[in-house]
């Protein structure tokens, strides 16, 4: 019978000569790439240790390790693996001897060409930071280990009870059989069958099931499948399953198990502060029970294959999960066969998550441009994910610029759209336009909001917050303005908060804060709930709680002011230095209080609940709370740096004679204008670099519209 040993203690690890202990999981970029410096190592580094001698045949399990591995068996390749994100496993039996043997795992996180992803707003950290195990004592048939999957395995239920099975057998089928038995959560036994081993597909079937059903009722069954010779078990596998069913509806949304439920969706990044991705089971626990206390009911794993524990935990809590892979920004069709690979090892892996909903191909896929070759290369990819597996939808998310009409939008079953209405571009209002105007285009597209969001900085604060701030306050009134957009449009299926935590991006500098992005609702240490963070509690949960915000506003201006309270509860008691006022409302509450010179306590109540907060009042601006000159406080989009401009594209670095006498815009003048453009003053204009003119449009307010211009320029090639 198969034995897994978790080998993460005792590693030595190599960078730049020098030699130390350390113990699994590991990043060296836990520090440099997350704001320790302008730049982070992008290198190859070296793993060892030492293991004994293994009995039967032998597997080295890999479960992650950024992003390019090669692996040997005292001084013998064995093989790489090129995806940072999924498990993977080598046998070893052959290269083993007796005593000790050495594991040498070289991991390479350099900047690839014909890797994904390149270019993203996250930091690309290196090294082997998931487990790593040996799994032994392998008979000679066994369930499969080396076709991606975790136990060669794949269960597909029906929401009638039935089950269906297909397993993979790796040597002789010969004179052996199959058993399968389903355990409920008590772990009784609720369906049973045998067959020959040679029998890839069986049924089974749970008579009345019990349906995993969300947050509402994550119910669990096991599967065990059993290799036996006679009444001898050679081989056994196991894997949890739900129970359940679904569909879109362009019109009515998302439905669960017949029932209408709304993705309150938050987005999660897998990284720590310090930590990097090397977590370990807590840290993953910990995300968990924050995204359970915000209350919401679905998560976008971004933007690439999580580790196995956090689909477990979903699985679990019965979250919905949107999983995809990073086919991100700009493609590439020297990428393509790696894209493929990625999204074979996602769906193989993950086939079994009840939580899992959709397998998403593309993130903003088309910032680097929306030609044929990204359409032909994405609809390539969504094929694939058809035929791996046909009882989940695909799924893309478009970049905000892209076209209601783009051909993109045809291709995955669901799609989303990425909006920062109110942060990069335009105002907050805009989002309820962009989206009437959407859906009354293209009312047969089952859509979601699968990224919005803003910056705060924790330490900034504003009695009167406006767009660009980066403070707490400025935030919490954006999301306000989203959940209510989103809530009362039916037909909109879902939305995803960018981001549920700060995370790791070494490209920003902004905010006052570098190497970060900090549009969480919680920080990137998990230890401050943002105010943004109870403005989704407030909506979303049943647990009943009062918040005052603010709380880390601490000096205050003086006389006259509005106090928010967020709470799901009916009524909430405001008491301001003893005067009480109580208001009866929806979520945001609004009082009016006076704040005094000096110390004032500030306390909300309803009924036995209650939060206390004190600020100081003063005439004198804490100058902490703004940000300190020279600080980068422009709002910027991560892919308007010029570190990720294109020089072969048009840009604001290009002059304007450049850009209107380019071939490309000759022809959409003409097509659209029915003219040529030509004019003595534009030879002589046409020096100006357009940059010198977007600087002086944005003081004027037109800053929005200069973003989106640079947006659209990367899309246009530079004539030769």
């Amino acid at each position: 019978m198969r034995k897994i040993t978790n080998i993460n203690e005792g590693w030595s690890f190599t960078k730049d000569g020098i030699t130390r202990a350390i113990n699994l999981p590991h990043t060296w970029n836990n520090l440099d790439g997350q704001g320790g410096a302008e730049t982070y190592d992008r290198c190859r580094c070296v793993y060892e240790k030492t293991i004994p001698f293994f009995e039967g045949r032998v597997y080295l399990e890999i479960n992650g390790a950024n992003t390019v591995a090669e692996v040997f068996i005292n001084g013998i390749y064995i093989g790489s693996h090129e995806n940072g994100y999924a498990m993977f496993r080598f046998e070893i039996t052959d290269f083993l001897k007796d005593g000790d043997n050495e594991i040498r795992i070289i991991v390479d996180n350099s900047p690839n060409e014909f890797l994904y992803p390149e270019m993203a707003d996250f930091t690309f950290y290196g090294g082997l930071y998931r487990d790593v195990n040996i799994i032994s004592q392998i008979a000679k048939s066994h369930f499969s280990l080396l076709d991606m999957s975790l136990c060669g395995m794949y269960i597909t239920p029906k929401a009638d009870g039935r089950v269906f099975v297909k397993s993979l057998i790796e040597g002789s089928c010969k004179g052996l059989t199959k058993e399968f038995i389903i355990t409920d959560a008590r772990g009784n036994e609720v369906a049973k069958r045998e067959v020959a081993a040679d029998v890839d597909a069986v049924k089974l079937f749970i008579d009345e099931p019990v349906l995993w059903n969300g947050t509402k009722n994550p119910y669990l069954y096991t599967m065990t499948a059993r290799l036996k010779d006679g009444d001898k078990i050679i081989d056994e596998v196991s894997d949890r399953f739900g129970v359940r069913e679904f569909y879109f509806d362009s019109e009515k949304g998302f439905f669960l198990n017949g029932e209408s439920v709304k993705m309150k969706g938050v987005s999660r990044h897998q990284d720590w502060e310090d930590i990097g991705n090397a977590l370990t089971y807590n840290e993953h626990k910990k995300d968990i029970d924050l995204i359970k206390e915000v209350g919401a009911n679905s998560i976008r794993l971004a933007h690439y294959q999580h580790d196995e524990k956090f689909y477990d935990l979903c699985d679990e809590a019965g979250f919905l999960v949107w999983a995809e892979i990073p086919v991100i920004s700009r493609f590439s069709r020297k990428k393509q066969d790696q894209a493929k690979f990625m999204l074979e090892e996602l769906i193989r892996q993950n086939f079994n998550h009840p939580s899992i909903f959709c397998w998403s191909v593309a993130n903003e896929i088309s910032i680097g441009g929306a030609g044929s070759s990204v359409y032909d290369g994405i609809k390539e990819l969504n094929d694939i994910a058809h035929a791996l597996d046909s009882t989940r939808p695909t799924a893309t998310a478009q970049v905000t610029f892209s076209s209601v009409n783009s051909k993109l939008n045809g291709i995955p079953d669901i799609l989303g759209y990425n909006q920062y209405f109110g942060w990069y571009v335009q105002t907050v209002e805009q989002i309820d336009k962009w989206l009437d105007d959407f859906h009354a285009k293209k009312p047969e597209i089952k859509l979601c909001i699968s990224e919005y969001g803003a910056e705060a900085n924790t330490a900034l604060h504003s009695a009167n917050p406006v767009q660009g701030d980066y403070t707490e306050e400025y935030q919490a009134y954006y999301h306000e303005h989203y959940v209510k957009a989103i809530n009362e449009r039916e037909w909109l299926w879902g939305s995803y908060v960018w981001n549920m935590f700060d995370f790791g991006s070494a490209m920003r500098n902004e905010g006052g804060v570098r190497g970060r992005n900090n549009k969480g609702l919680v920080t990137f240490d998990r230890k401050i709930r943002k105010d943004s963070f109870y403005v989704y509690k407030a909506h979303w949960s049943d647990e009943k709680f009062v918040h005052i915000a603010g709380e880390r506003f601490v000096d205050r201006p003086t006389g006259e002011q509005k106090i928010k309270v967020y709470s799901n509860c009916d009524k909430v008691k405001l008491t301001v230095n003893g005067e009480a006022t109580e208001l009866e409302g929806d979520k945001i509450f609004v009082f009016d209080a006076v704040i005094k010179e000096g110390e004032n306590v500030i306390t909300a109540k309803s009924g036995k609940l209650t939060h206390k907060i004190t600020v100081n009042g003063t005439d004198i601006p804490n100058p902490d709370y703004t940000l300190p000159d020279g600080a980068q406080s422009f709002v910027r989009n991560w892919f308007d740096s010029n570190e990720n401009i294109d020089p072969d594209r048009l840009s604001l670095n290009d002059t304007v004679g450049d850009i209107l006498f380019n071939s490309e815009v000759q022809n959409l003048i003409r097509n659209h204008t029915g003219k040529e453009i030509d004019h003595p003053a534009l030879r002589y204009i046409g020096k100006i670099p357009l940059k010198s003119v977007s600087t002086v449009a944005s003081k004027l307010g037109a800053g929005d519209a200069i973003g989106l211009a640079n947006q659209f320029l990367q899309t246009i090639k530079k004539d030769k």
